[in-house]
């Protein structure tokens, strides 16, 4: 019988029922494409086998002629392609398993496709939000954490800001219309704030399911 592995959640993408007084304001996963290619290096990958299938015709070109010679640097090629592919595979799992949400007074970021982990970030936790965006509107959010909160760059990645590991910025990787969640983000946040409410059952910063 098919298993679906979120199916005890109560809320999905959250481990839990919002308290009293919480309202989701959105959800929202990574476009894959997107994914694959911001997160996973997807353009690098194909320029650079398209480069090995290059050099090996120049090498072979004068003692088989640049016919041959393209044809024996089309392997590469074919290894790229399956590189690539495994590449989206991965992008399209990742992309599945993950549910991004804001709350009137948090993040919550269940994400994870082996092991799923459910991140509870207060806005009182939340120093500052970037965006990066792109030009067909997917971005990313990047979030600083304050104080004593720590994060795992493996246990997180992809999504975190790629290469900030001390400390590790969580991060709304590769979302579709990231301006208008960016902004969204900000207002809920500067809401809570100016309303000096404390988050409920925030107490354990990563869920585990």
């Amino acid at each position: 019988m098919p298993h679906d592995d979120f199916e005890i959640e109560p809320v999905n993408g959250l481990p839990e029922t919002p308290p009293e007084g919480e309202r989701i304001l959105w959800q929202g996963a990574p476009n894959a494409w997107a994914l694959a290619r911001d997160a996973l290096n997807l353009y690098w990958v194909m320029g650079y086998f398209v480069v090995l299938c290059l050099w090996r015709a120049v090498v072979v070109a004068p003692e088989l002629g640049w016919g041959g010679a393209l044809a024996s640097g089309s392997s590469f090629l074919i290894l790229g392609a399956i590189a690539c592919a495994i590449l989206l595979v991965i992008a399209i799992v990742q992309a599945r398993a993950t549910v991004y949400t804001i709350t009137n007074k948090r993040v919550a970021m269940r994400i994870g496709a082996a092991l799923n982990v459910t991140l509870n970030l207060p806005y009182r936790w939340i120093g500052s939000a970037d965006l990066s965006q792109k030009r067909d509107g997917t971005g990313t959010i990047a979030l600083s954490t304050m104080g004593q909160t720590r994060l795992s760059y493996l246990v997180c990645w992809p999504h975190v800001r790629p290469w900030r590991f001390a400390p590790t910025q969580p991060a709304l990787r590769s979302i579709p219309n990231a301006q208008m969640v960016a902004e969204l983000l900000a207002d809920a946040a500067q809401t809570q704030l100016i309303q000096q409410t404390q988050p409920q059952g925030d107490n354990a910063l990563v869920a585990a399911e």
